[in-house]
C-alpha cells in the first residue's frame, strides 16, 4: 500500500472555446498533490452522464488493484453527472481507501461532512442536467409547432433557402425544379391502380434519370410535406389520430405540411399517424391533395413494402438470402412456364442495375442450405465437446485475446513503479494503444454476445434439424434465424454468415 500514487482525472466533453480544457483543469488542480508525483487519466469528448470512459474505466481498475491513493478532480461535475454512479463510485472509493477531492469546490471526503456535502452537490448537478434536457425538449417542440424547419437536409424535391420567422433565422424550403418535377411524376403515377414501385422505379431506370429503390418511393410517397394542403387533407389525420397544431382554416390547399414524432410515441411512422404532430409548414406543396390522398390511402391498403409485421409465406429463407452480385434481398417468384419457384434479385427486378443472381430455384437451394445447417451444426458441437453449454468458439477466442491483452496492461502498469520518465512515457503510450484495442475487443464481444446463441435454443435447433420433414414453416424460420446471419447466393455459389 506504501506504493500507491495519487491521480488526476479530468474530461472535457467537446471542444469548445467555452469549455474549459483538461490541461486547464490540471493547472488549477495541481496544488492538491503539494509537489508529490502523480498520475494522469484524461477522457476527451466523453459525457459526463455514465462511466462509459476508456480513461475513467483504466483509473477504477487500477484503484481495484489497489495502486491509487487519492483521486483529484477540477470540479465534482468532470468525473460524474449522475447520483447512481457517483454513490456506487464513493461505495468503491471507500472500501479501497481512496481519497476524492475536488479542487474548486474544496470537499474532502475523509470527513462525514464533506461526503455529505459532496451527494448534495451531485444530486443539484443531476437536476441541471435533466433541467437543461427539459429545456431543450420544450424548445424543439415549440419551434416545431411554429413550423420551423427543424435541422438535416430537405426532402427530394426542395432546396433550403435562409428566412427569418418570429425574428429567428431558420431555413424553408424551395422547390429544386427538375427533382420537382420527378416527384410530382412519381405521385401521378402512383394514383394510377394498377401502377406498382417496381413500374416507377423502372420508368426512372429506362429515362436514364434518377434511380428509386422502393423503400424511398415509399417515404416520398408517405411525406405531407409534397402536398398542397386543404380541408380534405386536415380531415384525414384528424382521423387517423394526428395531433393537428393548426386550426381548419389554416389548410388553404396551397401550403406542404411537416410531420413530427410526438413525444415519448413509439417509431411507426409507416403503420400509423396517432399521436404525431402535423404543422402547416410556410412552404408551399407540389402535389394537389386530392393525388396525395389517392397516394397514401393506397399505401393503406399495399403490403409489398412489408413493414416489421409482414411475414415470409413462400421460402423460409425469406429476409436471410441476399444477391451475392449487389446485396439487394431476393424474392421468390413464380415461372409462367414451370412448376419450380425461382429466387429473383429484388435490384434486377427494380432498376435492372444488377446482372442478376442467375439461375436458382428455392426448393434447391433451400436443401442445400439445411445440408449446411446439419454440417455446421455438427462442427458446432464438436469443437464444444457436445456440451451446447459450452461457450461459442468464436466468443471463446476473443475473450482469450481480451484477457491476453488485459494481461499486457497489467504487466506494463506493474513497470511504473519507480521507473524514469523515459520508461514513463513509453509505457503510457503503450497502455494506451491496448486499451484502444482492449475497447475494441469488449464491443466485438458485447456484439457477438447480443447475437448468441443460447444453450436452449442450440437443443431446440438440433431437435428440429433430426425430424426436418416434420418441421413446420415457423419453426424452419426459427432455425435459420438461429444458425444464420445472412446468405448472399448467386448460381455459383453460396456464402453463408454463421452465428455460431
Amino acid at each position: 500500500m506504501n506504493n500507491r500514487i495519487d491521480v488526476f482525472y479530468g474530461r472535457q466533453s467537446v471542444d469548445r472555446k467555452d469549455s474549459i480544457s483538461i490541461e486547464s483543469q490540471l493547472e488549477f488542480s495541481k496544488h492538491e498533490f503539494r509537489g508529490e508525483n502523480y498520475k494522469e487519466y484524461k477522457d476527451k469528448g466523453y459525457s459526463g452522464k455514465n462511466t462509459d470512459r476508456p480513461q475513467f474505466q483504466a483509473m477504477i481498475r487500477d484503484i481495484e488493484k489497489g495502486l491509487i491513493s487519492k483521486v483529484v478532480v477540477y470540479k465534482l461535475d468532470r468525473i460524474s453527472r449522475s447520483i447512481i454512479d457517483f454513490a456506487t463510485m464513493m461505495e468503491l472509493f471507500q472500501k479501497y481507501n481512496v481519497e476524492f477531492v475536488s479542487s474548486t469546490e474544496k470537499f474532502d471526503t475523509s470527513t462525514p461532512m464533506g461526503r455529505a456535502m459532496l451527494n448534495i452537490c451531485i444530486v443539484f448537478a443531476q437536476l441541471e442536467r435533466e433541467t437543461i434536457q427539459k429545456r431543450v425538449t420544450d424548445a424543439y417542440y415549440s419551434r416545431c409547432e411554429k413550423g420551423f424547419h427543424m435541422s438535416g437536409k430537405a426532402p427530394y424535391g426542395y432546396k433550403l433557402e435562409p428566412t427569418v420567422m418570429d425574428g429567428i433565422r431558420t431555413k424553408m424550403m424551395i422547390a429544386d425544379p427538375d427533382a420537382a418535377e420527378r416527384v410530382k411524376l412519381i405521385f401521378e403515377m402512383y394514383a394510377e391502380p394498377q401502377t406498382s414501385f417496381g413500374d416507377i422505379a423502372r420508368y426512372f431506370t429506362d429515362e436514364g434519370g434518377r434511380e428509386f429503390a422502393r423503400v424511398t418511393l415509399s417515404q416520398i410517397l408517405r411525406n405531407p410535406v409534397y402536398a398542397q394542403a386543404d380541408l380534405d387533407f386536415y380531415e384525414f389525420f384528424k382521423t387517423q389520430g394526428a395531433a393537428i397544431v393548426n386550426d381548419a382554416g389554416d389548410f388553404t390547399g396551397t401550403n406542404g405540411c411537416y410531420l413530427y414524432q410526438g413525444r415519448d410515441v413509439a417509431e411507426r411512422k409507416h403503420s400509423s399517424l396517432k399521436d404525431q404532430i402535423l404543422v402547416v409548414a410556410p412552404h408551399e406543396g407540389l402535389v394537389s391533395s386530392d393525388i396525395w390522398l389517392q397516394c397514401r390511402k393506397k399505401l393503406i391498403g399495399n403490403t409489398t413494402i412489408g413493414g416489421p409485421n409482414k411475414k415470409a409465406k413462400k421460402t423460409w429463407l425469406a429476409g436471410k438470402i441476399k444477391c451475392g452480385r449487389c446485396g439487394a434481398g431476393l424474392m421468390c417468384c413464380e415461372s409462367p412456364t414451370s412448376v419450380h419457384q425461382f429466387f429473383r434479385c429484388r435490384k434486377r427486378a427494380d432498376t435492372k442495375n444488377c446482372e442478376g443472381c442467375g439461375t436458382l430455384r428455392v426448393r434447391e437451394v433451400e436443401e442445400s442450405i439445411y445440408g449446411e445447417m446439419v454440417k455446421k451444426l455438427r462442427e458446432f458441437q464438436t469443437l464444444t465437446g457436445g456440451n451446447p453449454t459450452k461457450a461459442n468458439p468464436k466468443l471463446t477466442a476473443l475473450n482469450v485475446e481480451l484477457a491476453q491483452t488485459e494481461a499486457e496492461i497489467e504487466k506494463l502498469l506493474n513497470t511504473l513503479t519507480g521507473a524514469n520518465a523515459v520508461l514513463l512515457s513509453y509505457a503510457n503510450g503503450k497502455i494506451e494503444e491496448l486499451d484502444a484495442k482492449r475497447q475494441s475487443l469488449m464491443m466485438a464481444i458485447a456484439d457477438m454476445t447480443a447475437e448468441a446463441v443460447s444453450p436452449e435454443q442450440i437443443e431446440r435447433i438440433s431437435g428440429y434439424l433430426d425430424d426436418w420433414d416434420n418441421v413446420d414453416f415457423e419453426d424452419r424460420r426459427f432455425v435459420v434465424d438461429g444458425l444464420i446471419s445472412s446468405i448472399h447466393a448467386t448460381s455459383d455459389s453460396a456464402k453463408i454468415e454463421w452465428k455460431i
